[in-house]
């Protein structure tokens, strides 16, 4: 797991932490704001960059999922049982296969980013 993410696993319930301040999500968040300017990606907007994405291509990892961004975080939450434990990690892969992707995020905002609900 990457050093900007993070599961923390509580009594009933699984943090997915994604640090947006991390340098490297900062400077690719920077660059997906040059191809659209309402793409700030602060925790909100990586809230609404993964609602779009996940509904689109993973809607199973929704089912269940709650978030709670922050201007420096987003986090999602699940309650805790082993269906959303496999549902953590394969939230974690696919931020990941999109941090460590990053052309296909550009391509992504430069595509979908109008039909994104940015904050």
């Amino acid at each position: 797991m990457k050093d900007y993410l993070q599961i923390v696993k509580h009594p009933n319930q699984l943090s997915i932490i994604f640090n947006v301040e991390d340098e490297k999500v900062m400077e690719i968040g920077e660059k997906m704001n040059e191809i659209n300017e309402e793409a700030y990606m602060n925790g909100y907007n990586w809230e609404a960059f993964l609602n779009h994405y996940l509904a689109k291509n993973h809607p199973e990892l929704m089912e269940g999922m709650d978030s709670d961004p922050e201007a420096g975080t987003f986090v999602a939450l699940y309650a805790l049982n082993p269906e959303n434990e496999e549902k953590a990690n394969k939230l974690v892969e696919v931020i990941e296969g999109l941090i460590e992707n990053e052309a296909k995020l550009y391509l992504l905002v430069e595509e979908e980013g109008n039909d994104i609900e940015w904050d």
